[in-house]
């Protein structure tokens, strides 16, 4: 067990005990050898996602891998699960805005089920029009529960408005009327045009050797042959906003409104992130919800929660405040949210806090890594994001280094009270 982060260096993932190794085909696999636990974790990563959706089929990047698990040209549905039920393994398929994975997990004896298996559901997928419609409507359930949940509408709003005619303005899971139009042609054209190994990044931690991972790897992936598929580029981030924007959405039958707050944030890449990340703890996450919990929560019982968070991507990022309110405490939780922005734009944040994020933060770190999910994580962040394999072994020091100074530098860059898009969902008239 990890509790020390200096005594432990040798067990965390680093330069000298992270294997790597490329194949012909472009495919990249990195193996971390972990004997503390019988199994492995294997984490795989495509260059393709929701921002390759033609606009009118929006959802259908996130139909297709949901589709992979679901029978292929070589297992039926039935005996891939089979399969994984006795190995008491798992393997999932999922998408984001823009990549396809898969996650799996297994004894270490049953790594070549994992690698069979996530293989011949991203190579082979047979997309049977039974499948296709029994997924469409459980698809069009859960965007029926989706649509009535204000939570998840002020988020949509929120990213609709932020990010315009950018594709992270859409939801990956699609519309209803777009997934009610998406074909199995449809299906099956993105998948011949979007599913190559030249971007793969397949990720392993457990008991095993990298050379067993690679000959594995080879096994399964090695004779794949990339397509000649033509990837969007990668659109424009739009300008933040220059005012308060505000957008409402109806839902009825609601008594709760969410509220969200924000603007965009820094990547994952930039030397922001940190210190806006440990600025973020204090104004809406530590304790019962960092400052903006005391304040809006606590103090003046305006909201049943309220907190901040950081979203962060290859390209660009968000930094919001999301509250749950009664309606009759919207406008002043707004007003009361902008100051608590204003104060924090204003003075330094104070030494104690300083020192209790950081010592949760680093705290927190090697308790993470004890996992072999958390270790195959960690190591694909930092070549998704060119951190150096050294990161987590400096993590202790790269947090301690930062001042209150590079706080108040970076929130004052990115929080702004009077430029801020201001979205919610509930109770009241629709407005823009």
């Amino acid at each position: 067990m990890m509790h020390d982060m200096t005594a432990s260096l040798s067990q965390i993932p680093g330069p000298d005990s992270i294997a790597t190794f490329q194949m012909d085909n472009g495919i990249k696999v990195l193996t971390f050898e972990n004997r503390n636990a019988e199994t492995v974790y294997a984490i795989g990563i495509l260059a393709n996602g929701g921002d390759q959706d033609p606009p009118a089929k929006t959802g259908l990047a996130h139909f297709t891998a949901s589709l992979l698990s679901r029978g292929t040209e070589k297992t039926p549905f039935n005996t891939f699960h089979a399969k994984l039920e006795a190995a008491g393994a798992n393997l999932s398929f999922s998408c984001s805005s823009r990549n396809t994975w898969f996650r799996g997990k297994a004894l270490a004896e049953d790594t070549d089920l994992i690698f069979q298996l996530a293989a011949d559901g991203l190579r082979n997928p047979a997309f049977k029009d039974e499948y296709v419609e029994r997924l469409r409507r459980q698809l069009l359930a859960g965007l029926a529960l989706r649509d009535q949940d204000t939570g998840e509408v002020a988020s949509l709003l929120f990213d609709q408005y932020l990010f315009q005619e950018h594709p992270y303005a859409l939801p990956v899971d699609g519309f209803t009327h777009t997934i009610k139009d998406i074909s199995r042609s449809d299906i099956v054209d993105y998948h011949r045009s979007y599913y190559s190994p030249g971007e793969l990044i397949i990720v392993v931690s457990g008991a095993i050797s990298a050379e067993e991972v690679n000959k594995i790897a080879e096994q399964y992936f090695g004779d794949w042959k990339s397509n000649e598929q033509t990837v969007k580029p990668n659109a424009l981030i739009p300008p933040a906003p220059a005012t308060i924007i505000r957008k409402h959405k109806f839902l009825e039958g609601k008594s709760q409104l969410d509220l969200i707050l924000g603007s965009f944030g820094p990547s994952r890449t930039s030397s922001d992130y940190l210190p806006a990340t440990i600025g973020n703890n204090i104004l809406g996450q530590f304790g019962l919800m960092g400052r903006i919990g005391r304040r809006v929560r606590t103090d003046a019982g305006l909201a049943y929660f309220a907190s901040s968070s950081i979203n962060a991507w290859e390209d660009t990022g968000t930094w919001d405040i999301s509250a749950g309110v009664n309606p009759q405490n919207t406008d002043k939780t707004i007003a009361l949210v902008r100051e608590e922005i204003k104060q924090f734009i204003s003075e330094k944040v104070t030494e104690e806090e300083l020192s209790n994020t950081k010592s949760h933060l680093t705290g927190r770190m090697p308790i993470i890594l004890e996992t072999n999910a958390g270790i195959a994580n960690a190591i694909l962040t930092m070549y998704r994001f060119d951190l150096g394999f050294e990161y987590y072994r400096q993590y202790k020091d790269l947090v301690n280094a930062i001042s209150s100074e590079d706080i108040l530098a970076t929130a004052q860059k990115y929080l702004h009270p009077d430029r801020l898009l201001v979205t919610s969902a509930g109770p009241g008239k629709d407005f823009a």
